[in-house]
């Protein structure tokens, strides 16, 4: 910083006053160092001090550029009005800029509509102010006379500027009067040669012991540097070094022997910061913590041990590292160029240094002034720039030597024509590398690559030559050639062209598909001389088109990288890009997160239970988590697991108490945290085992044991009490096994025990730590196993308003969304049109609307002009179902989508403004008019991954009411399989009562095994009581026996290997039927018999063998005389009936097993005594499963199901074991295969046959037999194995916890044999 704030005639800081020769910028107090830096600085200079590209007459002479000067003709204009005129000033000495104004010529119909600010300091190099990070040009005027002001932020300081007009007014000339505002800036200036130093020793007293700030400028002739280094023991150190025109700020805590990663530390700020132009650093060093600052750009790094980088020796070196220090083993430069304003501290090193003050050692050729660089670059701005300077014509050699700097990895460099023949030298860039070719007629190209990832940014040397037989190209050093043969001499032409080829240009490398170059060149030398650009400039030598010359206009456009959550930014000359791959994010900036935002989420998806990433704060930081999401009927659970889920023995040793047991989970705490505040409910189950081995004491009831919740609280009350509480279940309950104590485990036993507690109080959430600290006593155990953090539905997936009028709304705090802004709702409305969102700045805005009944549409300003972006739908949206929409704007592009219908985007401006700033209240549902407001249902509104609460708001605010009904217009989808769609007052639910199947979806089909002889009868007959609509499809409506079906519709799935065999038999009281038989070749049966004085309807349908052990599908549909029989989904058949049209009195539906069924045709009675052995699975006939009646009883209404024989429920046809093997899927057996098979009694509810519960009479003492003998076999067993398990060193890990369990399962086997049992 400048001296001029010490010189303050009324200084706020005493220390100021004290040490002013020292002191520039007190770093405590910054905000109390204020001054006033807005003088006019142009219009007090002469008339000499202006000067111009160019001007039309003497009186539009740049002299005459000054604001609000009438003289001459007004103002400034040049003699040509094109895109290379420029006005300067010379504003005598360097001095800090801080605004521009600008007005047109006086009086005219000049005046520039947008332009460019250079500057400089030594009139040479100069540089484009940039504001935004990449907007360059300045809004100019739209008239002569009025002024158009611009305040810089930041301000800069320099000696020389220059605007360079970029439009005008098209029906004028370019003409222009100017202002410049700041004030005068004072410097202390240090020049190093690349092998100088400086070494400043400090008093300890003057050190802050709690923070080190150091600032400077800098200004480098090279790439590489040291710029600072500070030295501790052990090898603690800090270096800030330049390295390819990068700053890195390396720490090393002086623990390099630990595996921490805090030991080394590289932070890397700033690009390109090799342009010869001033840079400024500021460190800040807090004990743990650095900020580190580079120009406009701050990284912060907080160590996460208790190493600190304050505590090093008392001498720090600038610009190069002494020699006898030894600490840095990497090879490193010295520093070549200039600092500015050097301070350590406060102090003023350049000052202590020019007066030769004892702290300082000055080592090697130091000066205390700065040189202005004289080098003078050309940008070449487009693929249509070029650069034609003459040759020397005739010679017999070729050679080319210049530097250049890129991002792009293609372009033509140089391309020249050869004087006699159509032969050519051309050099392109392609992929990162140089490749020179030379062509002649009727010989290949002869090719020369070198280099390899040369579009890196950094200026690379290139030299060329053709000699002789010899074809070179030399690349920072590094030499490629070729031999070859020419036919004739070398005669070098008299054109070389650099970047590019004029239009009319038709030689080798011009007017092809590869594009010209696009970055910058220097030091250009054609044969043995130079190229002075400046003369190119002044028109007297070669001819250019869309060069910028005497600077370098390559930016660092990933710098700052706007790439989200780790995305890696690449660049060419006017854009760049994202690569999100394995970020979990997606999107031009990697900005939308791939992953739903719940479980919840994720079943309203339709998806089924299993392995999910969620991420709880969508474009937020936090990252996608996995976590397990389990899908019930009734709600959703979210699973997180760690890594101690095994049972954890403890055991105390060598008189020590044990350590705690600490918990990682599979996220981190901050993705829990979200996880658990948007969840309806938490909780987690902590087990605890213990034999002498209490939770509390015996006496005061001070906890002996504890867990530790995620803020690192220590917790010692147990699941079902309120906090500190200190009692277990079972005392709140009153049912511990001994009436004194509140825990079982506290009553000190000695035999195993245990306590099973469920912790909920979401705020204490998840256990991090358990500690069970009373294993001193002689034989005492204890165990315990924490179960996963479990976390129930999603608070924010279902908060919804609803907005009653057109001029209501719910208002929320400003959205803050500047560079990257998304937002995400679902809604549903019967009106045509509405606005969802909107909020206002003073120009900006963003707003989301529903524009037309089938019109969504995404508008914004960002200081660019308005941008709309609109999804059209071929339906309505106003259908009262609900809708998602998601819109995005960051500085790339905009995107809009709703449901599933194709992104629209748009992209942003190159180089347009990238901000979004905004300061009104965000309004949901309506607009700040109180016009076009939204009708309807606005939920799960989230801003940037942020969830808004609009239930909570909607409570307070009038015409808007929280909560929003009917969901399942939206999502009667999911519910499948005849599953209904049930309203709930925070989402649905699917009710599988009348459907084949079960699961939240109703899509887990329900399937069973059928062993030998075995069945199910399901009867309708005795439902009289209820009515049928023979025109309703209602699952609701039962049989009855004077019923007549004019049309049924039955599925069923099976597996097996047996035929015959019959799949499905449904009977009437008159004789009439259905069977559905495999023949005995495998063959497809359905027989009809609709009328009982008619022979059946027998189709065979000529299907392959389906008796082949593979699950097959088997739908029939009935429409009077029309049958269709849809077999694995995809072979169809119809066939017409002769038999009837109704089905009259349907009696009963049979599965297996059947005896004699009255008026059955012989093939049927065949295969109904043989019946069906396999797996039967989704069974239906009408709203009648007979599989669900059976295996899941207790459904809505009485229905009355027999079962007889071996029938054992499966999981799904489809897995496991094959027909004939039930034991390896059954999941629990119906009736016993010992039951009768005939005679058997129906009972409601699937209730066995009396002959069935005899048979489960004989099998429970069986049962219990076998039980009494495994008992006294495992007593055995496990007494041999915990006497090893005692004589052996304590084991840990699964043989640890294997014999745990072992003998706390010896226990209760013990204990559970005293109870009674009840079958």
């Amino acid at each position: 910083m400048p001296r001029k704030h010490c010189q303050n005639p009324e200084p706020l800081l005493s220390r100021c006053l004290i040490e002013c020769d020292h002191l520039v910028f007190d770093h405590t107090y910054p905000q109390l160092l204020q001054y006033n830096c807005d003088a006019a600085l142009a219009s007090t200079l002469p008339r000499e001090a202006f000067s111009s590209s160019s001007e039309l007459s003497s009186s539009h002479g740049p002299g005459f550029a000054s604001l609000n000067r009438r003289d001459g003709a007004g103002g400034w204009s040049p003699l040509v009005s094109d895109q290379y005129q420029w006005l300067q000033i010379d504003l005598g000495e360097r001095m800090e800029v801080t605004a521009v104004a600008t007005q047109g010529g006086y009086g005219s119909s000049d005046w520039v509509t947008s332009y460019i600010l250079m500057f400089s300091d030594g009139g040479r190099n100069w540089k484009q102010y940039r504001h935004e990070e990449s907007i360059s040009g300045f809004p100019g005027n739209t008239n002569a006379d009025s002024v158009v002001h611009y305040r810089l932020q930041p301000p800069f300081e320099a000696r020389f500027l220059r605007f360079l007009p970029l439009a005008w007014n098209p029906k004028g000339r370019i003409g222009m009067r100017i202002e410049v505002y700041g004030c005068a800036y004072r410097s202390e200036m240090v020049n190093f040669d690349g092998k100088s130093s400086l070494l400043y020793t400090f008093n300890q007293k003057s050190v802050s012991p709690t923070k080190d700030v150091i600032s400077l400028k800098f200004k480098t002739r090279q790439t590489d540097g040291i710029l600072l280094h500070r030295e501790g023991q052990n090898g603690k150190y800090i270096t800030l070094e330049l390295v390819k025109g990068k700053l890195i700020l390396s720490l090393n805590s002086g623990h390099a022997n630990l595996p921490s990663p805090d030991a080394r530390v590289t932070l890397t700020l700033g690009s390109l910061l090799d342009d010869h132009h001033w840079h400024s650093v500021r460190i800040d060093l807090l004990n743990t913590q650095v900020n580190f600052t580079v120009d406009r750009h701050t990284q912060h790094f907080q160590a996460k041990g208790k190493s600190s980088y304050l505590d090093l020796d008392y001498e720090i070196s600038f610009g190069g590292i002494p020699g006898h220090r030894k600490a840095v083993a990497f090879p490193h430069k010295n520093f070549d160029g200039c600092f500015e304003n050097l301070y350590y501290n406060g102090v003023d090193i350049i000052d202590l240094s020019k007066k030769h003050k004892p702290q300082i050692l000055i080592m090697g050729n130091v000066s205390f002034s700065c040189s202005h660089p004289q080098i003078v670059p050309v940008t070449f701005l487009s693929s249509r720039s070029y650069l034609a300077l003459p040759g020397v014509a005739g010679e017999d050699k070729v050679s080319v030597a210049f530097q250049f700097r890129t991002w792009n990895r293609a372009g033509l460099l140089l391309t020249t024509q050869l004087r006699h023949g159509p032969g050519a030298l051309t050099l392109v860039l392609d992929d990162g590398k140089l490749k020179l070719s030379l062509s002649q007629p009727g010989h290949p190209a002869r090719d020369v690559t070198a280099g390899a990832a040369l579009s890196d940014g950094q200026w690379h040397l290139v030299s060329l030559s053709l000699k002789g037989n010899h074809l070179s190209v030399m690349v920072d050093g590094e030499a490629a050639s070729v031999a070859h043969s020419l036919r004739g001499k070398i005669d070098s032409g008299d054109t070389y062209y650099l970047g590019g080829c004029p239009d009319s240009s038709s030689g080798p490398g011009c007017g092809g598909a590869l594009a010209g170059f696009q970055g910058c060149l220097r030091l250009i030398s054609i044969g043995d001389q130079e190229v002075d650009p400046i003369t190119v400039q002044q028109g007297t030598l070669g001819r250019f088109r869309d060069l910028q010359i005497d600077s370098c206009g390559l930016m660092d456009r990933c710098l700052p990288s706007y790439c989200e959550h780790g995305g890696e930014c690449s660049q060419s000359w006017d854009t760049f890009s994202c690569d999100c791959a394995h970020t979990g994010y997606t999107g031009a900036t990697c900005h939308s997160s791939l992953y739903e935002q719940s479980c919840e989420a994720h079943k309203h998806r339709g998806n089924s239970s299993g392995l999910y990433y969620i991420d709880s704060d969508g474009s937020g930081p936090l990252g996608p988590a996995l976590v397990y999401c389990n899908m019930t009927e009734d709600t959703t659970w979210t699973s997180v697991q760690h890594n101690g889920s095994h049972l954890a023995r403890i055991k105390s040793s060598n008189g020590e108490g044990p350590r705690p047991v600490f918990f990682k989970y599979t996220a981190s705490m901050e993705q829990l945290q979200a996880i658990i505040d948007r969840a309806d409910h938490c909780q987690q189950e902590l087990a605890f085992h213990c034999k002498r081995s209490r939770l509390s004491t015996r006496h005061d009831g001070t906890p002996v044991s504890w867990w530790v919740g995620r803020t690192n609280e220590t917790h010692s009350y147990w699941g079902g009490s309120l906090p500190d509480a200190q009692k277990c279940a079972c005392g709140l309950q009153g049912n511990c096994l001994d009436s004194q104590y509140h825990c079982n485990c506290d009553a000190d036993r000695n035999e195993w025990t245990s306590d099973t507690v469920v912790l909920s109080h979401k705020e204490h959430l998840p256990v991090t730590q358990v500690a069970m600290r009373d294993t001193g006593q002689p034989h005492s155990e204890a165990a315990y196993a924490l179960g996963p953090l479990l976390c129930q539905g999603d608070n924010s997936f279902w908060n919804s308003a609803s907005f009653n009028t057109e001029t209501s709304y719910l208002h929320f705090p400003t959205f803050r969304g500047e560079l990257s802004a998304d937002v995400s709702f679902f809604f549903k409305t019967t009106a045509p049109s509405g606005v969802f969102v909107e909020n206002l700045g003073i120009t900006d805005f963003i707003r989301l609307e529903l524009q037309a009944p089938a019109e969504v549409t995404f508008s914004f300003d960002v200081g660019n002009g308005r941008c709309e972006v609109t999804v059209r739908s071929p339906t309505p949206f106003n259908d009262d179902r609900w809708h998602h929409v998601r819109a995005e704007r960051n500085v790339k592009e905009a995107s809009l989508q709703v449901d599933q219908l194709p992104t629209r985007t748009q992209p942003a401006p190159a180089d347009g403004h990238a901000r979004l700033q905004l300061n009104s209240q965000l309004f949901v549902g309506g607009t700040a008019t109180r016009q076009r407001g939204f009708l309807g249902c606005i939920r799960s509104l989230r801003l940037n991954g942020l969830a808004l609460d609009l239930e909570e708001r909607a409570t307070m605010t009038p015409g808007v009411e929280p909560g929003c009904p009917g969901h399942c217009s939206s999502y009667e989808h999911l519910c499948r399989n005849g599953g209904r769609c049930r309203e709930r007052p925070r989402g649905v639910a699917c009710d599988c009562a009348f459907s084949a199947y079960e699961g939240p979806f109703c899509e887990s089909e329900i399937s069973a095994y059928f062993g030998t002889g075995s069945s199910v009868i399901y009867n309708f007959q005795e439902h009289s009581n209820y009515t049928f609509n023979k025109n309703s499809s209602s699952f609701a409506a039962l049989f009855h026996e004077d019923l007549t079906l004019a049309g049924e519709i039955a599925t069923l799935s099976f597996r097996t290997t047996g035929t015959p065999s019959l799949l499905l038999y449904v009977s009437s009281f008159y004789e009439e039927y259905l069977s559905v038989i495999l023949a005995p070749n495998g063959d497809l049966q359905i027989r009809y018999k609709l009328d009982k004085h008619h022979e059946p309807d027998v189709f065979n349908f000529g299907f392959k063998n389906l008796a082949d052990g593979q699950l097959h599908q088997v739908k029939i549909h009935r429409e009077a005389a029309v049958v269709s029989v849809e077999v694995n989904q995809n072979a169809r058949r119809q066939v017409i009936l002769s038999s009837g049209t109704e089905f009259n009195a349907v009696k009963s539906l049979m599965l297996g097993t059947i005896l004699e069924p009255p008026g059955a045709d012989p093939d049927t009675l065949r295969a109904g005594a043989r019946g069906f052995t396999g797996c039967l699975s989704a069974v239906r006939f009408g709203p009648a499963a007979p599989l669900k009646a059976a295996l899941r009883p207790g459904g809505p209404a009485p229905v009355t199901v027999t079962v007889r024989g071996p029938v054992a429920a499966a999981t799904r046809c489809a897995e496991g074991a094959g027909p004939g093997a039930p034991a390896r899927e059954a999941t629990g057996p119906l009736a016993g295969g010992s039951g009768p098979t005939d005679g058997g009694q129906p009972l409601v509810n699937a209730d066995r046959s009396d002959s069935a519960v005899i048979g489960g009479v004989i099998a429970v003492v069986i049962f219990i037999l076998l039980c009494i003998t495994a008992i006294a076999i495992r007593i055995y067993q496990q007494r041999w194995l915990y006497q090893k398990n005692e004589s052996n060193i304590p084991q840990t890990g699964d043989n640890a916890e294997t014999a745990l369990k072992s003998e706390v399962n010896v226990q209760n086997i013990v204990s559970e044999s005293q109870k009674e049992y009840f079958f």
